[in-house]
């Protein structure tokens, strides 16, 4: 029987440390390859020199694209939708040295953020609240991330 309970506990403790993490980012390990390609497969793609994958604030972005709450006002809804697109573009762009289409993605966002803070005046001061801590955290990472790429 004390063989039978030490067999179960092992095999729950070798399983529990086996099974990976599961991955809630928008940009899965898929999307992402071991080899970018040489210089010469860029070609006159500048090179951003940041691994979008380890970055904190691209991670915290991530997180943030995942998270964002759902409000009573169907237009505000579909205008953080249009946003969390922008962004996940904009960490795409990054992740493939594409300054065109960051500077797309950016300005996508710069758009969204401004009809944002339009509709954010019609909100109660709780949902307020939370559209303001999420926007000013978005805000400060993408500041934080274009401080780093060079040439910013």
């Amino acid at each position: 029987m004390k063989r039978l309970i030490f067999l179960g506990v092992l095999i729950i403790l070798t399983s529990s440390c086996a099974t990976e993490k599961l991955n809630l980012s928008p940009l899965s390990n898929n999307f992402y390859s071991d080899t970018k390609g040489s210089d010469s497969d860029r070609g006159s793609k500048k090179n951003f020199n940041i691994n979008i994958k380890e970055n904190v604030n691209a991670s915290e972005i991530s997180n943030m694209i995942s998270t964002f709450p759902k409000f009573k006002n169907n237009g505000l809804n579909d205008e953080v939708t249009s946003l969390k697109y922008s962004l996940q573009n904009y960490l795409y762009a990054i992740d493939a040295s594409n300054s065109a289409g960051k500077s797309r993605a950016l300005k996508s966002f710069e758009k969204s953020y401004k009809k944002i803070q339009k509709l954010r005046q019609n909100l109660d001061r709780d949902d307020d609240e939370v559209l303001n801590r999420y926007l000013v955290r978005l805000k400060t990472n993408i500041s934080v991330i274009e401080d780093a790429l060079p040439g910013s």
